[in-house]
């Protein structure tokens, strides 16, 4: 355990002595999303460096305050990558804050989420205790994998300081195509690309335009790219990139923006705003002041809604139904018994 970690330890035992509460700071990329941070900050940024990396292996480690963009690099130039894409939201994202606000980018729905590349945690609970969960190969995770706890936890069960991510090696090559389509034939083709063996790695459709991304090796995307159709997209690279860090001009609106999550509909949904749809259909992003209307989609659809950005922060995250608030109690009485660790950005009291 390094001097880092024992001062971490110290400072969160004082601040559980005398009820202070503590808000995780790693690259402030991400302060917008969740409730409003508040507490003396506990910087984490300068916690960097790769502990340990073995591309044969498909295994990093890294401390938490490591930049995304360094360790993105370190893997690109052995031709690897994060499987699930995540978005920075800024220069100074650290692999740390993306793991707990648990974000993945368009890939998600064909390679997997953030916690399906978590191998392994190290974090400091809200007791002061050192705590180490998983490993760094899969066959070291038996039982309920508790390093996935901490992924979109918020920072509000520990602090983490290492974390271990399975990656994946490069695609060959990436294409993009474009279809011109409405709303309700998008999602048609989006749920029955979704049944077919094909390289996809995303899929978005917005003001009529419906995208689809192949990857893989040379052959197997060409081939696809035949079978499919559509326009070729020679610009596709960028507009992934941009979809991810939210650089589109549908995300530069003044409206909040909203994140709704649900089963993939057959017809779109009645909308109260602008709205993009990723993730197959899965995901819908929205630009409006409606939302009590979102609420009630997605209870509709067993779906959940996120205010992202705007609006008022005090409820960020749709409210807990009463089985999950009771487990969500027990974890914090177990993890933070005192709620001094990034208190409210998740849930308001927890």
């Amino acid at each position: 355990m390094d001097s880092f970690v024992e001062s971490l330890k110290a400072r969160i035992v004082t601040a559980g002595e005398s009820g202070t509460r503590l808000n995780i700071v790693g690259g402030n990329s991400k302060h917008f999303y969740g409730g409003a941070p508040h507490g003396e900050p506990l910087a984490m940024g300068s916690h960097q460096g790769i502990v340990s990396y073995e591309p044969t292996e498909l295994v990093v480690t890294a401390r938490t305050g490591t930049l995304l963009v360094d360790l993105e690099q370190t893997l690109a130039e052995s031709r690897q990558m994060l499987p699930f894409e995540p978005p920075a939201f800024g220069a100074g994202a650290t692999i740390g804050g993306t793991i707990a606000c648990g974000f993945s980018g368009p890939a998600r729905p064909y390679r997997g989420a953030a916690r399906d590349f978590v191998l392994g945690v190290n974090c400091v609970s809200g007791r002061g205790e050192y705590l180490r969960f998983g490993g760094q190969v899969m066959k070291n995770v038996a039982g309920y994998d508790v390093s996935r706890l901490m992924v979109g936890a918020m920072g509000t069960l520990g602090v983490m300081t290492e974390v271990s991510l399975k990656v994946l090696p490069l695609p060959v090559i990436e294409r993009t195509l474009v279809f011109d389509c409405s709303g309700n034939d998008a999602l048609t083709k989006m749920s029955d690309l979704g049944g077919r063996p094909l390289p996809v790695t995303g899929t978005v459709w917005h003001d009529g335009k419906l995208r689809v991304r192949l990857s893989g090796s040379e052959m197997a995307v060409e081939s696809a790219a035949s079978s499919l159709g559509g326009d070729l997209d020679i610009a596709g690279a960028s507009f992934w990139q941009a979809l991810k860090e939210h650089r589109l001009d549908f995300f530069g609106g003044t409206d909040p923006l909203w994140r709704l999550s649900i089963a993939p509909p057959a017809k779109m949904p009645d909308l109260p705003g602008e709205s993009l749809v990723e993730w197959g259909g899965a995901l819908f992003w929205v630009r409006g002041n409606d939302p009590q209307a979102l609420v009630a989609l997605a209870r509709a659809h067993g779906g959940n809604l996120t205010r992202f950005r705007g609006a008022e922060r005090s409820v960020s995250f749709q409210p807990l139904g009463e089985a999950e608030a009771v487990l969500n109690r027990g974890l914090k009485q177990a993890f933070d018994p005192a709620g001094i660790l990034n208190p409210d950005r998740m849930l308001a009291g927890s």
